[in-house]
């Protein structure tokens, strides 16, 4: 099978047993760089020598197919530079193609720094997405963060910090100034830091330059007031659907916050 092996995202303490385990039995490596996958079993004391073999965004297409036949005989293990192969690293293609082909899929959980950042932040955590990478140009960014104008889960990016305070300052220009927001430099490692304050003062702050991997966790768009008005009519045109008034009332009140039994009155009002 294809077993994608999560790998620690800067501290090698943090590699499970089970890795180490799967890594001293492995006969065959599939590494985002076979050069930092040769140093972390050198880093994990792991003795066994894997036949290993890279597999990364330019060529991951082309060698899904015969990875996936590989790993009818015998298990391929896929490791990315750090973190969970498939979240904004190669594996995605050869886990598509294995689906595809009736091949296993497992994974070894462990770090993830989408998670880690998310759970530092302070920033809501029971929804959330996340948007791997902004657009590398200001105008695309801008589109990309007009259509997340609205969206009321937490927002988890990944940045590059070359592209950092131009980025902090565009969620400033496009989301408000005051959307709070939290910068994780470096999570897990000697130097870790984490920032928190609004776009605008973290975009200041990273205008005098950062270093290190970056991930960035924004605060959702805060509940607009609803309008009763508008919030009957959903209730009527739910009815006209077919909904009994009790349930459209209850269904209408959740999503806009209003009271159940008030949007059930000024429904009924309406209709006699």
């Amino acid at each position: 099978m294809i077993i994608l092996a999560a790998t620690p995202i800067g501290n090698l303490g943090d590699a499970s047993r089970r890795l180490v385990e799967v890594l001293e039995e492995a006969t065959v490596v599939a590494a985002e760089d076979t050069r930092v996958a040769q140093r972390l079993l050198a880093g994990l004391g792991v003795s066994n020598r894997p036949r290993l073999i890279a597999v990364h965004d330019h060529n991951e297409r082309d060698r899904a197919a015969d990875l996936v036949e590989l790993a009818r005989d015998q298990d391929v293990v896929l490791l990315s530079d750090a973190g969970m192969p498939t979240v904004s690293d190669p594996g995605f293609h050869l886990v598509e193609a294995a689906a595809a082909a009736g091949v296993g899929v497992t994974a070894l959980p462990g770090p993830s720094a989408v998670l880690t950042a998310l759970a530092v932040s302070g920033l809501p955590t029971d929804r959330f997405t996340f948007e791997g990478f902004l657009p590398r140009k200001q105008g695309e960014r801008h589109t990309a963060l007009r259509a997340l104008a609205a969206e009321a889960r937490t927002m988890v990016f990944f940045e590059s910090p070359n592209r950092l305070a131009a980025s902090l300052a565009d969620i400033a220009t496009v989301l408000g100034d005051d959307r709070r927001v939290v910068v994780c430099r470096e999570l897990t490692k000697l130097y870790e830091e984490v920032r928190r304050g609004t776009a605008a003062e973290l975009a200041a702050w990273a205008a005098e330059g950062v270093r290190g991997e970056i991930v960035v966790v924004v605060a959702g768009a805060p509940a607009r007031a609803a309008d009763p008005e508008a919030a009957v009519e959903q209730v009527l045109a739910l009815v006209a659907a077919g909904t009994r008034l009790k349930d459209a009332a209850a269904e209408v009140a959740e999503a806009t916050g209003l009271g159940k039994r008030d949007l059930y009155q000024a429904a009924l009002a309406r209709r006699s």
